[in-house]
């Protein structure tokens, strides 16, 4: 299973730009598609949520990486996401691997071909 984890994670960086890519490529890739809502709701439209409330990067890396370290109910701005899918569970990672994540979500159009393409592989 080490060596599993070991070729996965060589592979991924194989492709990722950032670190922040790829642990989100690793990790949140598994629940949150980047243009389709399936087990969650989909990068693209959090993204679009959060950046709203947030459209400072600074902001929108604070709130995001504060809040996946520990999700709440209230401090969600997608209640109707929590109705459909529940409350994210708490992921283990430190705060500063959430902001490193945060920053790439923010930096990225996932909206775009490339993108996309990447994600269907």
């Amino acid at each position: 299973m080490k060596y599993f984890w070991l070729l996965f994670f060589t592979l991924a960086s194989l492709h990722a730009s950032s670190a922040g890519e790829l642990y989100f490529s690793g990790n949140c890739i598994t629940c949150h598609h980047p243009t389709k809502t399936i087990s969650a709701p989909s990068v693209v439209e959090f993204k679009k949520r959060y950046s709203n409330a947030f459209s400072d990067k600074k902001e929108f890396v604070n709130y995001m990486s504060k809040w996946v370290l520990k999700p709440t109910e209230k401090g969600s701005l997608m209640h109707d996401a929590i109705q459909k899918h529940g409350l994210m569970p708490e992921l283990g990672f430190d705060e500063e691997t959430l902001r490193e994540i945060a920053a790439y979500i923010y930096d990225t159009d996932f909206t775009k071909k490339g993108e996309l393409d990447y994600w269907s592989r």
